[in-house]
Formats: C-alpha cells, structure tokens, sequence
C-alpha cells in the first residue's frame, strides 16, 4: 500500500490542488490545442482506490461492490480485535506503518484542500476513518502496539484475493522491550491528524484521536528504538527503518 496508496495521495493532492488554481484563476483564453481534463473524476478515483483497499467487515455504502469481507479472524491468535483498515499494494498484509503515514498523509490533504473537495469531502473523512477504527484497535493495550497483520515472505509468494487468503495471518507487536519509536510516532501523528478533520464533524471522535494519540506519542518518546531491529526478519525489506527513527512530526501536528 505504500507505494500505491503513495500514488493516490500525490494524485490526490495534485487533483485538488488543480481544482483550487482552475477556480482561482480561470482560463478565460484557452489554447484551441489545451486538453480539457475532468479532475473532479479523477479526484474521485483517488479516494475510491482506498475502498478497495479495505480489510475486514465491508459497509453497506461500499461502492466498490467486488470487493467483499476479509481478514475477519484477525488478532485472534493474540485475542485480540484487529479486524479492520488497510491491506498494503497489491497483497494481503496490514503493515502498521505505511499505513499510518498513508493515514497522516489523507488526514492532512483533507485539512488543506477539504473545502474544495465537495462530494468527496465526506468519502475522504470515510476512508480516513476506516485506517483511525483500525489504528485505535491497534494501540487499545497500554505499553503495546500492534504493527503488522501477515508475513510478507510467505503472502508474496501466493497471488490471492484477500476474500480467498490461507495465508499466515501473524501478528507482530512492538511494547517496552522490542520498542518502534518510528512506527508508533508516526501512528500517534495518524491520530493527530484525523483528530483535526473530525474536530468539527465528529467532537468526540476527535477527543478520542487526540487522547490516544498522545498516549501513543508518549510510548514512542519514552521506550526508543527502531522498529526494524526486533522485526527485522518480517519487516524487512519491506518498511525497514533505513535511517533510524523520528518523533518530531507526531510531536509537531500534537
């Protein structure tokens, strides 16, 4: 999902971005040889490529209707919920922290261009709050977060859709003694961000962000480390943390 929900989210920033300039300053002398783009459609696309990307029990409202429920059992050989967000690229694994820079990234393109997003503005707070349900359930035990759902090594090596995986649905955690100061930052920065858009939509949901994404900062500024050195073998070289690790931008939007 990293490079591709990556992809999204540049497209996404650029369609809205476009869509502000083309308002601001209309082109009222068109070159006869100027493509006309409909924007507004792929802003649409943009948001519904996270739709597909859905793990766990699909709404009713789900518009990519191929797409049926997953991942149902997930968490339970840790008894724990972890039903729910995002499958990564073009597999079947739930890796924690692309998904809450993806997360991040969508909450803060919603607080830039969301006043020119307009039928899509509710879509783009929908899939934000699909990765923030699944963030919260998460980092729902104190002292513990849970990164990962699935082994890359072995769900790489079988093509599947998600509806049809028997692959190993492993849980990789991260707490006081294996520490991921990395991913669990940039985690308390995912809820800090959606806490922003859903202020005023959604108050208590937003309180709700905003507690635990200072919570989640504290964990990852008091037990530091990067994630990658006690995960190295299911982590890497998938999301490794090349170059150690930073709380800064979770201790910004905070």
């Amino acid at each position: 999902m990293a490079f591709s929900s990556s992809i999204s989210l540049i497209l996404l920033c650029f369609f809205t971005f476009t869509l502000f300039l083309s308002n601001a300053f209309p082109f009222h002398h068109r070159h006869k040889g100027f493509a006309s783009h409909n924007y507004k459609d792929a802003l649409t696309k943009s948001i519904l490529f996270f739709e597909g990307q859905r793990s766990g029990k699909l709404p009713s409202n789900q518009r990519m209707t191929w797409r049926k429920d997953s991942g149902l059992s997930d968490g339970s050989t840790m008894h724990v919920d972890l039903v729910g967000g995002y499958y990564d690229a073009g597999d079947n694994v739930k890796f924690g922290f692309p998904m809450a820079f993806t997360t991040t990234m969508l909450s803060w393109s919603v607080l830039e261009f969301g006043g020119l997003m307009k039928g899509e503005l509710q879509n783009a707070r929908q899939a934000i709050r699909w990765a923030t349900d699944y963030l919260l359930k998460a980092t729902a035990h104190s002292g513990t977060i849970y990164v990962q759902v699935g082994d890359a090594n072995k769900d790489h090596k079988c093509w599947e859709r998600p509806e049809d995986m028997d692959t190993p649905r492993t849980v990789l955690k991260i707490d006081q003694n294996n520490p991921g100061s990395d991913v669990a930052a940039e985690t308390a920065a995912a809820l800090a961000a959606a806490s922003l858009v859903f202020r005023k939509a959604d108050p208590s949901y937003s309180k709700l962000l905003k507690r635990r994404a200072m919570s989640v900062f504290a964990f990852a500024d008091k037990y530091r480390g990067a994630y990658s050195n006690g995960l190295h073998t299911y982590v890497c070289p998938f999301y490794c943390s090349y170059s150690g690790y930073d709380v800064s931008n979770s201790a910004t939007i905070l």
